[in-house]
């Protein structure tokens, strides 16, 4: 009988929020008693352990869904008409897809493939490209050149030119890249030239300074329209949650 009490208590005090629980109003005897019989269930019943650590994380997701929320709508502007990053997909789709990538990254480049059978089997979804490079110096030359390409290009060329970085895997330097300008037909003297200028820095700037506000630590990182997605997802994930935003 006694067990079962103490059973049911310790169910109640781990249900409870932490204010909620006093142990000031037991005595030393009493106190005790009650945190060995606690230790004990716990040594009996260690699935009590996994099953509140459980909760926990479900709820710490929730909170953080929650937040993610209202930092989408905070600052919606920046994140779907900042007036620069590029657009492509079906530029009316119903659904607003924002990727913030770096091309250094392995897990970017995974999703690079899954994101493009996304838009091939879905058709009307918007897809936003956020160049948000953080993996060091070769991730910002990287894409000071694709910024530059758009700038001096326009946005085909920089379609190009993203694919063909995604699809890249050596070292990122100044002669590969100027090679890889003239593969494309592009001016490399006229992009190496904006690569450093203020309106590339600038872009590269206000996007980080966005993903600040967004809580955006690791790439890839996605919005679909209200929601914050972290990290690598594939294809058929995406699908889903976009169904989901349809209703």
């Amino acid at each position: 009988m006694f067990y079962r009490l103490t059973a049911a208590l310790i169910a109640l005090v781990l249900a409870l929020p932490a204010a909620a629980m006093d142990l000031k109003e037991l005595s030393d005897e009493e106190r005790a008693l009650f945190r060995a019989e606690v230790r004990a269930y716990l040594l009996e019943n260690p699935e009590v352990i996994m099953e509140a650590i459980d909760r926990l994380q479900a709820r710490e997701a929730e909170q953080q869904a929650q937040a993610d929320l209202s930092l989408v709508a905070d600052n919606a502007e920046a994140i779907f008409d900042d007036g620069f990053s590029w657009v492509g997909g079906n530029p009316d789709g119903d659904i607003t897809l924002v990727e913030f990538l770096d091309y250094k990254c392995g897990y970017c480049k995974r999703a690079h493939s899954e994101v493009a059978k996304l838009l091939e089997t879905d058709g009307n979804i918007r897809w936003i490209v956020k160049e948000f490079p953080i993996l060091g110096d070769q991730s910002v030359l990287a894409s000071r050149f694709a910024i530059a390409v758009r700038q001096i290009s326009g946005g085909e060329s920089y379609a190009a030119i993203h694919d063909a970085l995604m699809s890249y895997n050596g070292e990122i330097a100044l002669p590969a890249l100027r090679r890889l300008a003239s593969t494309y037909g592009l001016d490399a003297d006229a992009i190496e030239a904006r690569m450093n200028s203020d309106e590339v820095t600038r872009e590269i700037a206000e996007t980080r300074a966005l993903a600040q506000k967004l809580h955006i630590t690791g790439t890839p990182t996605f919005v679909m329209e209200d929601e914050l997605l972290r990290g690598y997802l594939p294809a058929d994930q995406m699908e889903v949650i976009a169904a989901q935003k349809r209703g």
